[in-house]
Formats: structure tokens, sequence, C-alpha cells
């Protein structure tokens, strides 16, 4: 005689679907985390982390922006971004144009290459630098030139950082990076000053 155990109806069915279930819960987890990742990208390209310094300098906006954008002369007089150049064909500061920068910075030195998106004589200097995809980090800076006085200008240098390494570099933009814009700045006022007596 022979015995065959069978297993109840419920226990079968539900033995059935515990595969599916689990794959249902992973594909549910998996799209909760591509949603929480794309909010957090989302979060991070919407809200930039900004950095600003201004100076005052007695001298008209073109003064200003010339010695801004005396590229060769930088070695001369600039803690900050010790080399710059258009390396775009045509060798012109213009919008489109694309700038090799050599940054001085914790020691170290650093190259970029950024993007020129808008360069108005006497007025304003802006470009995009991007570390790895946009995604990672993006970084538009910009050189505002203000008329104050007859002959005074307010020079506003400024950075706006998106990204989404950029939250967990913040504390360390404003530390070392925000202080080379304050030099940067002081530099250019006194080259600025001593050349418009």
């Amino acid at each position: 005689m022979t015995s065959t155990q069978t297993l109840p109806q419920s226990a079968s069915a539900s033995a059935a679907k515990s595969p599916r279930r689990r794959r249902n819960w992973l594909l549910l987890s998996l799209s909760g985390l591509a949603v929480a990742l794309g909010g957090y990208a989302w979060w991070t390209h919407t809200h930039p982390v900004r950095l600003t310094a201004s100076v005052e300098i007695q001298a008209a906006p073109e003064q200003v922006w010339d010695v801004l954008t005396d590229f060769s002369a930088y070695p001369q007089w600039n803690p900050f971004v010790t080399r710059a150049e258009v390396t775009s064909d045509d060798g012109r500061l213009r919008p489109g144009a694309t700038l090799r920068n050599r940054m001085e910075q914790g020691g170290g030195t650093s190259t970029f290459t950024p993007d020129v998106l808008v360069a108005s004589p006497g007025k304003e200097l802006r470009w995009l630098g991007k570390v790895g995809p946009g995604w990672l980090v993006d970084a538009e800076h910009r050189f505002l030139i203000e008329r104050t006085g007859p002959r005074t200008v307010r020079l506003t240098q400024s950075e706006d950082f998106t990204g989404t390494l950029v939250p967990f570099a913040e504390s360390q933009l404003r530390n070392e990076t925000l202080p080379q814009f304050h030099a940067m700045n002081e530099a250019l006022k006194k080259r600025v000053e001593a050349m418009a007596r």
C-alpha cells in the first residue's frame, strides 16, 4: 500500500505565487529607487550652490574688461586662474568659444575647459564648465561689471554649481574656492587701478 501526500490547494498556489511576489516586490523597489534618484538629480540641478564675491574698483568698465580678458597676462597677477587661453579655431573670445584655464587651489593645480556663454565687452563674461557628464557637476562662472559712479565699477564674480555631487562638495567650495574668488578680485582691482592712474 502506497501513500501519497498532497498539499492543500491553497499551499501549492501560495508556493507558485511566491516567485512572482518576490519579482513584483523587486520591480517595485527598483522603481522606487529610480524615482528617488531622479528626484535627487532634479533637485540638485534646480537648487544650485552659489558662490559670490564683489569688489569696488576705481576705473571705467572697459578698463576692468581689458584686464579681465587679457589672458596672456594672468600669470603676472592672477592668484586663482594662473593661465587662460582661448582654444577655439579663430582664437576670439566669443560665445561658443572654448577656454583652457589653469586653476590654483588647495596647494594643487587643475585644468578645465569651459565653453564661453557670454562675452559682452565692459559688461559680462560667463562660461560653463563640466566635471564628467552634466549630471555630476556643472559650474557656471560669471564676471559682471556694473558702473556704480563716474569712475567706479563693481566687479561681481559668481559661480553656480549644480549636479549630483555638488551637495557633497558644498563645504569645500565655500571654504576653499570662495576665498580664491576674493583673492582674484583684489588682485584684479590692484592691477586695474595701477594701470588706470
